[in-house]
Order: structure tokens, then C-alpha cells, then sequence
């Protein structure tokens, strides 16, 4: 063999090797398991959510549908503590996606969270003020001086203080209390609180008779509506892209169909297996398009609900300094599930006051 062919063949052999390598290398990176943590306890058997098409993910088992026999496991996992206690797992690696809503999103980034905001799933959701039926509280002013439940680092409580302003009060007028979601509700019934912020899951207890609604965002200002959206782990997505994929594909299929007018019933029917009756959801979503509430699209008013969260935590001391958040959305994943499904004219573009956007293409972002 002369030196210059043994040459060559050392070269291909170590191409080959290196290549054997990555394709090692990349077969071990695949995830066995992807992991999916949720901010709220949920409810049902299966545990499911509602007021998202993510619900309508876990609800019909799309995500495991799509990763049937390819080995990977799909885990949800359901969190009590909401928001604080999703970013928890995040900092310790124990979920891979998290859906959760924009404050403790914008808190986590803050705390040196690594991770991208892929898609919004539930935009525009209300917030309530209840207390308890005999209650002499009719609106906002009353709440001056009343113990309140409000439950701090979720995404009603930027919400909630943005409305005590509204109104002249901020939350130290009050005699605030931090309780979650089920703490709450029984401090209501009890007459433990004089009033409580929440969201959709106080329609069934005032359907009980047990509370009343004294005041409502529906209908208000959409700057006073929070927002939910899917994060990933920067990590998790850097190796996994096409994973990533996947599963932005299916929470795309999951908001068309939430989108269509002609399943609201049916959606209704499958978010009530999370426990909160269709009576609420019929409320939540009163006089309310399906498709604005459902979209997906990091549009303007996304990205400017997200920048005035920022500046809102910043101002009521819940993060130290402002954080961008430019650079932490990559639509580049929501931008292909619209186009392989043939959704990109689906839902209409929001400028950044909540209006549809004049004269605008229907894309994920900029």
C-alpha cells in the first residue's frame, strides 16, 4: 500500500468514525421522556386543565398520539403552587416545557431562567373580584381596607394591581393575603377573606351560592386580561429541536380546532372533564370569540402585554431590574406548524392595543 493511499484511507476512516460518532451521539440525545409541567393543580381523571388549547392536548392525548412508537414517553405534571412552583422545576431541570402565565414567565427569565416562549395558549383570560354572597363590598373601591386573597406570582396579580389603580387604591390599601387557588375558595365560603381575585374556577362556587362576582374584566380594556404561553427549556430545545417541533405542531392542530365556533360545546364539555362545569366555561368565555382567545400568534399585542408585565414587576418590586424579552420569543417552531398545516391566514393580528391590526398578514411575529 504506498503511504499517500494509506493516507487517504486513515482520513476516511477517521470521517467515518467522527460521523459514526455524531449519529451515536445523536441517538443518545434523544429525549426517553418529554416532560410538560402545568401551573395549576388541575382536576379529573385523567388531571386536566381548561381555558387552553393545551387542555384540549392533554385532554384528547394528541401529544401522545404523536410520539406513538417512537419511544418517547410523555409525562404531565401538575402543579399546585402554580407559576412559582412550575419556574422551580425549570431552574431544576424537571420539566422540559412549562405552560404557565406571563408574570411568573417574566419572573423566571428574570432569575436567570434559560428559556424561549414558543406559542400563546389562552390569551385574553379575565379576572374576577369575589366575596361572599351577604358581602356588603359592590366593586373595587370597597375592597379599601378588606382582607383580600390575592395570590401573589401568578399571572392575576399584575392584573389585580393594575385594577386597584384603576380605581385609586394599590394592594397596601388592603389587607392583602397570599393563598392559592383552593385556599381562596375556602377562606370565601368561610368568610376567612372579605373578598378574593381569581379567575374562572370562582363561577362554580357562585353557581353553588356560595360567593358572588362583584366585578369583572370582561368587556374592559384587554390590557387587563393575562396571557398563558408554552416555554421550553433552552437546553431541552437546543438538543431537540425536532421534538420541539412536534410538539408545537400539536398545540398549532389543538388551537385551530379550539378556534372553530362549531366545537365550542364540545370543548366546553372536554374542558369540564377538568372539574369546572361547562356553566363556567360558558361564562368565561361570554359574548367572547373563540379564536381570539385560542390563538396562538405572538403578535404586537403579545409582545406588548409581555413588555408592560415587565415594567409592572419592576414597579411593584417583583423583579429588581427590567429583563428583555425581544429576543426571548422563537417563533421560528409556531411559523412552521402554520405552514405545514396550511393556518397561516387562520387568526387576525393584533396591534399592541388589543385591535386587529390593519392591513396585516396573519404571522406568528415579526
Amino acid at each position: 500500500m504506498s503511504p499517500k493511499f494509506s493516507k487517504i484511507r486513515r482520513i476516511s476512516l477517521a470521517t467515518a468514525g467522527l460521523a459514526l460518532s455524531i449519529a451515536s451521539f445523536s441517538l443518545q440525545a434523544a429525549p426517553q421522556v418529554i416532560r410538560i409541567g402545568v401551573a395549576t393543580a388541575g382536576g379529573g381523571d385523567p388531571v386536566n386543565w381548561g381555558g387552553s388549547p393545551g387542555g384540549v392536548v392533554r385532554g384528547n392525548q394528541w401529544l401522545e398520539e404523536e410520539f406513538k412508537g417512537s419511544g418517547v414517553q410523555v409525562e404531565w405534571l401538575f402543579f399546585k403552587g402554580a407559576g412559582p412552583a412550575v419556574n422551580e422545576a425549570l431552574s431544576n431541570k424537571q420539566i422540559d416545557f412549562a405552560y404557565q402565565g406571563d408574570l411568573p414567565q417574566v419572573i423566571g427569565r428574570a432569575n436567570g431562567l434559560k428559556t424561549k416562549l414558543l406559542l400563546v395558549s389562552g390569551a385574553r383570560n379575565n379576572l374576577y373580584v369575589v366575596t361572599p354572597p351577604q358581602s356588603e363590598i359592590r366593586g373595587i373601591k370597597d375592597l379599601k381596607d378588606k382582607k383580600v386573597s390575592i395570590f401573589r406570582g401568578t399571572n392575576g396579580h399584575l392584573v389585580a394591581n393594575n385594577v386597584l389603580a384603576a380605581n385609586g387604591l394599590t394592594e397596601r390599601d388592603l389587607k392583602a393575603v397570599n393563598l392559592d387557588v383552593g385556599s381562596a375558595q375556602a377562606a370565601v365560603v368561610s368568610n376567612g377573606v372579605d373578598a378574593a381575585f381569581g379567575g374562572y374556577e370562582w363561577f362554580k362556587v357562585r353557581d353553588q351560592g356560595l360567593a358572588k362576582v362583584v366585578y369583572s374584566t370582561q368587556g374592559q380594556d384587554p390590557a387587563y386580561t393575562r396571557q398563558a404561553s408554552l416555554l421550553v427549556r433552552e437546553d431541552f430545545e437546543k438538543d431537540n429541536p425536532a421534538e420541539v417541533q412536534r410538539v408545537v405542531d400539536v398545540f398549532v392542530r389543538a388551537a385551530d380546532w379550539a378556534s372553530d365556533e362549531k366545537n365550542r360545546a364540545d370543548l366546553f364539555k372536554l374542558w369540564a372533564r377538568s372539574g369546572t362545569p361547562v356553566a363556567s366555561w360558558e361564562a368565561e368565555f361570554d359574548k367572547q370569540d373563540l379564536a381570539v382567545r385560542n390563538s396562538p400568534l405572538v403578535d404586537d399585542f403579545i409582545i406588548g402585554r409581555y413588555k408592560a408585565v415587565v415594567s409592572d414587576a419592576v414597579k411593584l418590586k417583583l423583579i429588581r431590574r427590567e429583563v428583555p424579552v425581544d429576543g426571548w420569543f422563537d417563533t421560528r417552531y409556531l411559523k412552521a406548524a402554520l405552514k405545514k398545516q396550511g393556518l397561516e391566514n387562520r387568526w387576525t393580528v393584533f396591534d399592541a392595543k388589543g385591535k386587529p391590526k390593519a392591513g396585516a398578514a396573519t404571522v406568528a411575529s415579526k
